[in-house]
């Protein structure tokens, strides 16, 4: 099993920082490479699934995001299907700091077998590590403009 995380502090309370991250509205602004969020979707209880779909290298893919937990302030879980990737468990830790909180995410998957594995092993890593640093960035400046 391969898991990567990282964690950044963000100088607003945890509730309102839940509030903006959990908000599939503000996802434009901070999710990387968001293209939409499909109608159908839904997003804020365990079974709740919603199905974005992201520009990666030029192409439009459809990610299906289904909601294994969903705890206010605290924590957001759930699991990610997309096609030419394997499956993945995600989790949204969401922890009070100071005058602020500390926003740690993680993806958890297991690499697949032959050369995909190889990506799975060594590129996706890297991916994932680029898509965690763009999206503390942007909640920077998003978080940064609601003080």
């Amino acid at each position: 099993m391969t898991r990567i995380e990282s964690s950044h502090r963000f100088d607003v309370p945890v509730e309102q920082g839940f509030a903006f991250i959990t908000n599939t509205g503000n996802s434009p602004s901070f999710w990387p490479g968001y293209v939409r969020l499909e109608p159908e979707s839904s997003w804020g209880a365990p079974g709740d699934t919603a199905c974005l779909v992201t520009r990666i290298l030029g192409r439009e893919r459809k990610l299906v995001l289904t909601v294994t937990a969903f705890e206010p302030n605290r924590l957001v879980t759930y699991t990610s299907t997309q096609p030419g990737l394997p499956d993945a468990r995600h989790e949204r830790h969401f922890e009070p700091a100071e005058d602020g909180f500390a926003y740690r995410l993680v993806v958890e998957y297991e690499p697949r077998s032959g050369i995909r594995g190889v990506l799975d092993r060594i590129l996706l890593p890297r991916g994932i590590k680029r898509a965690f640093a763009n999206t503390f960035a942007a909640l920077d400046r998003e978080l940064g403009r609601r003080t």
